[in-house]
């Protein structure tokens, strides 16, 4: 009888699978979903691989399929393996990043009254202090396991007699509320009863037999919608015949079924809805029934959120020469990938598989380095053609959501209705239903941001990422904390796909990689400019860098500088629109007052609170508490509270006031909450209903908009002093993709960057448009360092909401990884720390790092369980 390894959704952070076995006459293939049992409960599982001998002797039956169609295929499930060994992560987390929306169904406790309690619940309710209780009560042993004796004698709510007890107030409280609702869920019971001790309670009843415990899975969070509908059973002459009958008979019956029929001749089916508006009533329905006419069947209907968008079709531009170039290069490696067998570990990766260090072959893996508005989105649609003519199929992902929908309009502009959108904003169906869509082969192109890279796309042969280089394709909370473009680099060598990494500011360790051979460079070195309906290199946008010390020294005290402050006004005088830049959301960063110098912080977070105009609030960034303005200082009762720095809501507030008559527009995460709102927000902009669009780092990426000659940078000092060995790089990569926004129209562009450091190497590099000074800078500190891609991190947290217990907790983790590495011979693995956290208390918790710095600093932890509270995060992209 064959056996079977499955990874099951338990809470325990396991990075194993369980056997079990295959019971006749169940068929069982790797990659199905299957209910087992574990322990008292069952769960779900996703069969990992099938095996004919198990390595246990006792073992348990799979109970059931959920679905008899694999939800991963061969490539998937080895990714699976991979993550989770690479990013020490449970191995069903990593599982569940590529299985449905609404898949996971957590088991719940449900608890019920036995015959005894009912007897019991019954007597004690009749039962007064102090009277004797009768037939079924609990004897004193009983109620000294239940807790029911106090001092060994004196029960809490009832008198003695009889050596026997009344039931006391919390457990008879439970008792009732389950016997009510006949089963109770335990989560159900809490919250409804709202009395402290009500688990202890239950506990204690459960123990003496009075109720009783069950488990089952929770509902399914989303299934397939399903719609009634109306359809045609005659054919479409005979129905067009009995219309015009019909339309001679002056009757209302008889114009209402003339309508609906005439309608169902058009369409051969309608919703029953739509139906009952053209005027289908139940006694019309039941005659078309009665007569032959039409019938009503369920059909389930596929939620698309992109139902009702229509691109008109573009066809291909044509290609400068650098263009055809990297097109040319990207076309035969999917060729060749095309062409060649699939080796390695298609069918399966054993458990003992690992993700190296080491990136793949520079054969199928491409950075495509090319300046801002250099064409790279022309290279991936020619590519993506290409894919598509040899039979296969690709996933782009964006950096962030608000870039999806000006992606999907292009790609959706050269392949109409052949473009799926998957991303965490989407409503549960319209992602359920997507993914068995993606599953059945019926698109060539899935965009989104880094979840999208586990799509269930078949004949997957090319991915694109698109601005690589951005810390959002990074998961930063949560299981696992994988890197997308490290999980496509393995998923295109399972696959045989073809990856490509593009971006104007590539990642230094990307750009790294590409000269030492494991990355092929493409490079587009010129911007392309719009000209009669054709395309001719251009110069990159002019920067003024602006010193805001000589504002100061000027008795200029505005945020905005003499300089963009005329540069903007010109602007508008043209017809032109403007964008303004400031990484900071918020009106004022904190309040303080000016008596005793208190700054309000979060109560939950080591932070200060930011000052939200809108809102008349304080809010917390982090964990997004929020608490009215104070009229005086909590400390010292003083009156004067002054707002201290700027967020792009008082940047707006001051466009306002210095730019009179200008249409402003924000766009950061306070304004996007909504559903479509990134997409409302660009349609505005792009069809002129603003002139000034202020944002933070949402509005520095991959947006082309014509009418914007003028970019500000209000500073450009927010990011570049944190503590971090990538501030440097980071600073640099979001001014020059923000600067990258100017000048894509005819009449070219200009960017204002406002700084107190005008001589740092990385503002420097951003104002000369020079990544090679900014890489050269970069790569040489970390040589010395030993930071990535001359070393790997992993950077360990632990939480806890005592502060002295995290730190303690923090220093023997540091003592015990340095033993380990000593007992294990890694003479370069650095153990740092350690070390508060960047925000040292979050959500409540006081945050402790210890980091890990080596070839391989995770060998340390690969064969062990962290202890509760401990984070991993393998490759961070940040050590704040």
């Amino acid at each position: 009888m064959p056996y079977a390894e499955v990874a099951v959704n338990a809470a325990a952070p396991l990075r194993q699978t369980f056997t079990y076995r295959i019971p006749a006459p169940l068929s069982v293939v790797p990659g199905q979903a299957v209910y087992v049992p574990f322990g008292a409960r069952t769960l779900q599982g996703i069969v990992m691989e099938v095996t004919e001998e198990a390595g246990f002797r006792a073992v348990r039956d799979i109970e059931a399929l959920i679905d008899p169609q694999p939800m991963l295929s061969p490539a998937h499930l080895a990714l699976a393996r991979l993550l989770s060994d690479y990013y020490l992560a449970p191995l069903f987390d990593c599982v569940s990043l590529m299985l449905p929306a609404g898949f996971k169904r957590r088991p719940l406790a449900l608890l019920r009254a036995t015959e005894r309690g009912k007897d019991v619940a019954l007597r004690a309710g009749a039962l007064s202090h102090g009277e004797t209780k009768g037939a079924g009560a609990l004897s004193h042993d009983e109620a000294e396991r239940a807790g029911g004796l106090s001092h060994g004698e004196t029960e809490r709510t009832g008198a003695l007699s009889h050596g026997e007890v009344a039931l006391p107030e919390s457990q008879r409280r439970v008792l009732e509320y389950v016997l009510e609702r006949g089963e109770v869920e335990s989560e159900e019971l809490r919250r409804g009863l709202k009395m402290r001790g009500v688990q202890a309670a239950a506990g204690s009843l459960l123990r003496t037999g009075l109720i009783e415990r069950s488990y089952r899975l929770a509902r399914p969070a989303v299934t397939p919608k399903v719609v009634p509908h109306v359809r045609l059973l005659r054919p479409e002459e005979e129905v067009r015949a009995e219309v015009r009958r019909l339309r001679g008979d002056a009757s209302s019956l008889a114009l209402r079924r003339a309508v609906v029929l005439e309608r169902l001749a058009d369409e051969g089916a309608l919703p029953r809805a739509r139906a009952r508006a053209l005027g289908l009533t139940p006694a019309v329905l039941r005659d078309l029934q009665a007569e032959g006419w039409a019938a009503v069947e369920d059909v389930t209907v596929v939620r698309d959120p992109l139902s009702g968008r229509a691109y008109a079709q573009r066809p291909p531009s044509a290609l400068m020469a650098d263009q055809r170039a990297a097109v040319e290069a990207i076309c035969a490696a999917l060729e060749v990938r095309a062409g060649a067998l699939t080796h390695g570990r298609e069918g399966g990766a054993p458990e003992a598989v690992r993700l190296k260090p080491d990136p793949p072959s520079g054969d199928s893996v491409f950075l495509l380095h090319g300046v801002t508005g250099s064409g790279k989105t022309e290279v991936y649609l020619a590519a993506l053609e290409r894919a598509v003519t040899l039979g296969k199929r690709a996933i782009v992902l964006v950096p962030e959501i608000s870039l999806t929908p000006q992606t999907v309009r292009r790609f959706g502009e050269r392949f109409p209705g052949q473009v799926a959108v998957m991303h965490s904003e989407l409503p549960l169906g319209e992602h359920f239903d997507m993914w068995h869509e993606v599953r059945d082969g019926r698109y060539a192109v899935v965009i989104g941001p880094r979840g999208a890279l586990f799509a269930p796309q078949p004949d997957l042969g090319l991915v694109i990422i698109d601005e690589e280089h951005e810390w959002t394709y990074k998961q930063q909370e949560g299981s696992p904390r994988y890197h997308a473009r490290r999980a496509a680099e393995e998923l295109c060598q399972l696959t045989g796909a073809v990856l490509v990494l593009g971006s104007a500011t590539p990642d230094v360790e990307s750009h790294f990689r590409a000269q030492d051979g494991s990355y092929r460079l493409l490079e587009l070195p010129q911007r392309l400019l719009p000209a009669d309906g054709a395309v001719t290199p251009g110069p990159l946008p002019e920067v003024e860098v602006v010193d805001l010390r000589s504002e100061l020294k000027a008795g200029n005290r505005s945020i905005f500088s003499r300089s963009l402050a005329g540069a903007v006004r010109r602007a508008l005088d043209a017809g032109e629109q403007v964008m303004l830049f400031l990484n900071r959301r918020g009106t004022a960063a904190f309040v303080q007052c000016r008596d005793c110098g208190h700054v309000p912080e979060c109560r939950q977070c080591a932070v200060a609170l930011t000052y939200h105009l809108p809102e008349a609030a304080l809010v917390c960034h982090y964990c997004r508490r929020r608490r009215p303005l104070p009229a005086a200082c909590p400390q010292c009762g003083g009156g004067r509270i002054r707002q201290v720095g700027l967020g792009t809501e008082r940047v707006e507030e001051e466009a306002r006031l210095a730019f009179r008559g200008a249409r402003t527009l924000r766009w950061d995460r306070d304004v996007t909450r909504g559903r479509d709102a990134h997409e409302a927000i660009l349609a505005r902009f792009l069809s002129h209903e603003a002139d000034i669009l202020i944002g933070t780092q949402m509005i520095a990426k991959g947006l082309d908009i014509p009418l914007v000659t003028l970019v500000g940078v209000i500073s450009a000092d927010i990011a570049l002093h944190l503590p971090d060995f990538r501030a440097g790089e980071r600073a640099f990569q979001l001014l020059e993709q923000v600067a990258g926004r100017a000048g894509r129209g005819p009449k070219g562009g200009r960017v204002i960057i406002q700084t107190y450091t005008p001589d740092h190497y990385a503002i420097e590099a951003a104002a000369a448009h020079d990544y090679h000074a900014l890489y050269r800078r970069e790569i040489e500190f970390r040589r010395r360092l030993g930071y990535p891609p001359f070393g790997r991190l992993v950077r360990l947290t632990y939480a806890h909401t005592g502060a002295a217990y995290a730190q303690g907790q923090a220093a023997m983790m540091a003592r015990r990884l340095k033993v380990e590495r000593d007992r294990l011979g890694l003479a370069n693995l650095d153990v740092l720390g350690p070390s508060p956290a960047f925000v040292p208390r979050l959500r409540g918790r006081w945050r402790w790092n210890v980091v890990l710095r080596g070839n391989d600093p995770a060998a340390v932890l690969r064969d062990t369980a962290l202890p509760r509270g401990w984070t991993a995060d393998v490759d961070p992209v940040s050590l704040l």
